[in-house]
């Protein structure tokens, strides 16, 4: 009874947790010059692509593409990170907000790095590092409401 209910408990925190990490990430694009560019330069190929399309007699396909490319983007940097981090922290029993924040946070900011197979630290341009901070902070924000909600509380670890 007592993994039900802990299991409910982080699923709660995980619907918080989400959402929080979307919050910060649409805020932070929005307040960043360079990543409100890098959006809207994407935005502006997509709409370029569907229009394209329609004026040529086709159904926008290019346009679903590009909303179906944007919602698993947003599903591997918004769900999996925060998914990720309870399961090894509620399976190794971690408490610790520099493991749900911190771990949750360099998680997603890697996400990107390990998908394109090549991490090329030393050679980033200031707008790749900038979209690497944007995206941790929004990786930390939904680590951070994830503890507050689940990951504090819990049965703590047997002493040695």
């Amino acid at each position: 009874m007592r993994f039900l209910g802990r299991l409910f408990v982080a699923a709660l925190a995980l619907l918080l947790a989400i959402p929080a990490g979307g919050f910060v990430l649409g805020l932070a694009v929005f307040l960043d010059p360079v990543a409100g560019a890098w959006i809207s330069a994407g935005a502006q190929a997509g709409l370029d692509l569907a229009l394209s399309d329609l004026s040529a007699g086709l159904p926008p396909e290019g346009l679903a593409l590009l909303v179906a490319g944007l919602a698993r983007a947003l599903f591997w940097l918004l769900v999996v990170p925060p998914v990720l981090t309870a399961l090894i922290g509620g399976t190794l029993g971690l408490r610790s907000l520099a493991w749900y924040g911190g771990g949750c946070g360099l998680l997603t900011a890697l996400l990107p790095w390990l998908g394109r197979g090549a991490a090329r630290v030393g050679q980033a341009p200031a707008a790749e590092a900038r979209l690497t901070a944007l995206l941790f902070l929004a990786g930390a924000a939904a680590g951070l409401v994830y503890w507050l909600a689940a990951g504090r509380h819990g049965e703590p670890r047997p002493a040695r």
